[in-house]
């Protein structure tokens, strides 16, 4: 969690604040990584 992250577990785990801003940097890394497979499942059908 912290050298993903930054935070450590325990605070993660006690700051909502600091929770909705690591999942929302996952949710972006998420995406980022569905479009990266999107595009190269299609140049690999092309």
């Amino acid at each position: 969690m912290h050298g993903a992250h930054g935070v450590g577990y325990e605070t993660y785990s006690r700051k909502h604040d600091v929770r909705m801003e690591v999942e929302k940097k996952r949710e972006k890394d998420y995406l980022r990584s569905q479009r990266m497979v999107s595009d190269l499942e299609r140049k690999l059908h092309s």
